[in-house]
């Protein structure tokens, strides 16, 4: 009976026997958040560059003469002349331009600040489609928009006085109220300008660097009731369309037109004018007189009268002009690829993705196809490839043609230049066909079936990652 007296201590029997669940599944969520919180903390990071529209423009400054084919008419006696038109307007030949006289004709002279000019409806009406066209397009950080409209309101102003002038003239000469009063006519059909400078006579082969400066430069400006002399000019006639700027090419520029274009071949150049924007398309011609002394010679066959008042022009040599998808030079890397035929590409599985057949055996040891897979990264329409990834063909694999018996075996690699895409959060080799560069980017062609897309996102270091490659950012 006094074993059966022995006391149980019954906490301790707890103690050995019991396990605490929940504290165990706290213990094992805890380590695999630390264990996650610590991969990432640790793991390379992959940079992302979002992919934008963009353009590169490499263009060269200049200050060019323009040559052009100027005829200078000069008095046949001395008087006083007076002009029917404006400067820089049309003629035709036989024309009246110009009256001299022997004393000065009592005619409208310029319009003066506060003078009142009477202007028709057709003017007035003008004036107004001005004014609205710069009221809706007006911007107070651009003073540029305001003076235009200041000019072309002075033009025709100006133009409504030279016409009351010829009308004035005009009447002078059916009344024959003038004594000795005599008209000058144009020779030719051209423009008139009335500034004239010495330079009417220039020859292409005679300019040099001496008469690219503007320093010594001086222009006369003949004027209504202007007293001239015998053989003075009065005015100048431009009587072609077509019209060249001179310009002094640096070493470097010369060698990269010539790079550009092979020696036979006709160079070509687009021109910024840089008084008004305007772009033009010029025949390049480059001379050398010597070492490190070429001139270019960029000639055009159109828009002469809107710069016919200038002998000396700022221009921009447009030497690339792309607008594509803007890229860092740093995400390109390249990848290389098995290249086949484009005729060995199939559709197959469930989803019809595209794939190639390739030759097998089967248990017994016949010959027998299985589809393989295949994503298609680039086609070349040329030579009739398609790029397939390595990692899903071997070399010396056998593919045989749907539907034929012809075979092919892999083994053609090539390499295709491109990025990473990584916007569904793991790496996706993307070609890209480059159209020009600059110092830190690429302009890459937009809208290539296996290009790249506005807004894409890809690696910004091409070297960071891999095909498939999980992506952190």
């Amino acid at each position: 009976m006094a074993g059966n007296n022995d006391i149980i201590n019954l906490q301790s029997y707890k103690k050995k026997g019991a396990w605490n669940i929940g504290l165990i599944l706290f213990g094992v969520v805890f380590i695999y958040l630390a264990v996650t919180v610590l991969t990432y903390l640790t793991k390379d990071r992959v940079a992302v560059y979002e992919v934008r529209e963009g353009s590169i423009l490499k263009d060269n400054a200049f200050s060019g003469i323009v040559i052009r084919q100027e005829t200078v008419v000069r008095a046949d006696s001395d008087g006083y002349v007076n002009y029917f038109t404006e400067s820089g307007e049309k003629a035709a030949v036989g024309a009246n331009i110009c009256t001299l006289s022997p004393e000065k004709l009592e005619t409208p002279e310029e319009v003066q600040e506060n003078q009142e000019v009477s202007l028709t409806a057709e003017e007035w009406n003008n004036i107004a489609l001005k004014a609205q066209a710069f009221n809706e397009s007006y911007d107070s950080q651009n003073f540029k928009t305001a003076q235009n409209l200041k000019t072309e309101v002075s033009a025709i102003i100006q133009n409504n006085t030279a016409q009351n002038r010829a009308t004035q003239l005009n009447t002078l000469l059916e009344n024959g109220q003038t004594e000795g009063l005599s008209v000058c006519q144009a020779p030719d059909d051209g423009v008139i300008e009335y500034g004239i400078d010495g330079y009417e006579d220039l020859k292409l082969k005679d300019v040099d660097e001496s008469y690219l400066s503007k320093e010594d430069y001086t222009r006369t400006e003949y004027t209504n009731n202007t007293e001239v002399k015998a053989g003075d000019p009065l005015y100048k006639l431009i009587t072609s369309e077509e019209w060249t700027v001179v310009i002094k090419l640096t070493p470097e520029l010369e060698k990269q037109y010539n790079e550009m274009y092979d020696a036979d071949k006709q160079k070509y150049a687009q021109v910024k004018f840089t008084e008004d924007n305007q772009t033009l398309r010029a025949k390049l011609d480059i001379y050398n007189r010597g070492k490190d002394d070429a001139y270019g010679f960029l000639t055009f066959t159109s828009s002469m009268i809107r710069y016919a008042d200038e002998r000396f022009v700022d221009i921009e040599l447009i030497l690339e002009d792309e607008s594509g998808l803007k890229i860092p030079k740093t995400s390109l890397t390249s990848k290389e690829f098995y290249v086949v035929p484009e005729s060995y590409l199939t559709t197959g599985g469930a989803s019809k993705e595209n794939g190639v057949m390739r030759q097998t055996k089967s248990k017994n040891g016949n010959a027998a196809t299985e589809f393989v897979a295949a994503t298609v990264f680039y086609r070349d329409s040329v030579e009739g490839l398609v790029y397939l990834d390595k990692n899903v063909l071997k070399a010396g694999d056998i593919l045989v043609m749907p539907d034929s018996g012809e075979t092919t075996k892999v083994g053609d690699s090539r390499k295709l230049q491109g990025v990473y895409n990584i916007n569904k959060g793991y790496a996706v080799f993307k070609q890209v066909n480059i159209l020009c560069e600059s110092e830190e980017y690429y302009i890459v062609e937009e809208g290539s079936s296996y290009g790249l897309s506005n807004y894409d996102r890809i690696a910004l270091y091409g070297n960071s990652v891999q095909e498939n490659d999980v992506v952190t950012q």
